[in-house]
């Protein structure tokens, strides 16, 4: 398991009982994790000064509940990037700080190729992995269905000093933007994607990533240069394993593109115990002399 450890403004101090106590900058949240399915004891004082926690609700959703008046927003920096925190009432904070650990890696990799490089997020939500390939000096094609989301993104990209980089901000359906890419001519060096586990589009229709991530990987391949550098995929479905993920990125990629595959989880450390909250798995296909 990679742990996102290089975080100053972010800790998960304690976990049980199906929920994180975390530090976001100075303020202390209580959120529910549904990986926390262990009972042992508290081992932080810190539960008690919690300033907000978030309270499931049994008909779905849920609302915080405040120990003192907090800002709408406020920030956080990681490396060089600096993130905009702000609780929405889907008890999510705008950040994925295990995400981090991906991060670090993106820029890596872009600044070790010595050649400009083309990324394509998808899926990308506030954009931690859009600015993270944009500072290590990649274009990248941001997208995401949400138009509120790909605006948080831009703030962050402001906040971090990166407004005037070459980011493109799409509010659309990935699958379509991706066909319509493709149908364009439109190719890319490397690829990211962070598909929610489940979800209804527009109409209805409902999105389990199960059943779509085959499907999207092969639609996706379709949009690589003939010299990719790197593919990710990234899961928070607890049904879907590194493995299985790892294994749909072989088939499809390294018969085309040669390059070799990882898989691995991706979690948080935890102050109080040393042990590390699993908060998901990226499965990645790498060109030859890339390794995570």
């Amino acid at each position: 398991m990679r742990a996102a450890d290089g975080w100053k403004d972010y800790e998960l101090l304690d976990a049980t009982g199906g929920n994180r106590l975390e530090r976001w900058a100075k303020t202390i949240l209580v959120r529910p994790d549904p990986q926390v399915i262990w009972k042992s004891p508290r081992q932080s004082h810190l539960w008690t000064k919690a300033d907000a926690v978030y309270h499931r609700s049994s008909a779905g959703g849920g609302k915080w509940q405040y120990f003192r008046t907090l800002p709408q927003k406020w920030t956080i920096q990681y490396e060089d990037l600096t993130l905009i925190v702000s609780p929405t009432g889907f008890k999510h904070t705008g950040v994925f700080p295990e995400q981090a650990v991906n991060w670090s890696w993106y820029k890596k990799v872009i600044g070790e190729t010595g050649r400009p490089i083309k990324v394509l997020n998808l899926f990308g939500y506030t954009g931690g992995a859009t600015l993270a390939c944009a500072a290590a000096g990649a274009s990248v094609c941001h997208v995401d269905a949400s138009k509120g989301m790909v605006q948080w993104g831009k703030e962050n990209a402001a906040a971090s000093g990166l407004a005037d980089r070459p980011i493109r901000w799409i509010v659309d359906d990935c699958a379509k933007f991706v066909a319509r890419e493709i149908r364009r001519g439109s190719r890319y060096d490397a690829l990211i994607m962070d598909p929610p586990s489940y979800g209804r589009g527009p109409g209805g229709e409902v999105w389990k990533l199960e059943d779509q991530i085959y499907d999207l990987i092969d639609l996706c391949a379709q949009v690589l240069t003939d010299n990719p550098l790197f593919f990710a995929v990234n899961s928070y479905t607890t049904g879907l394993s590194p493995s299985v993920m790892e294994y749909m990125v072989r088939t499809r990629l390294c018969p085309v593109h040669g390059g070799h595959t990882a898989c691995d989880e991706i979690g948080l450390p935890v102050s109080a115990t040393g042990g590390v909250v699993p908060c998901g798995a990226t499965a990645f296909w790498l060109a030859d002399g890339v390794d995570v």
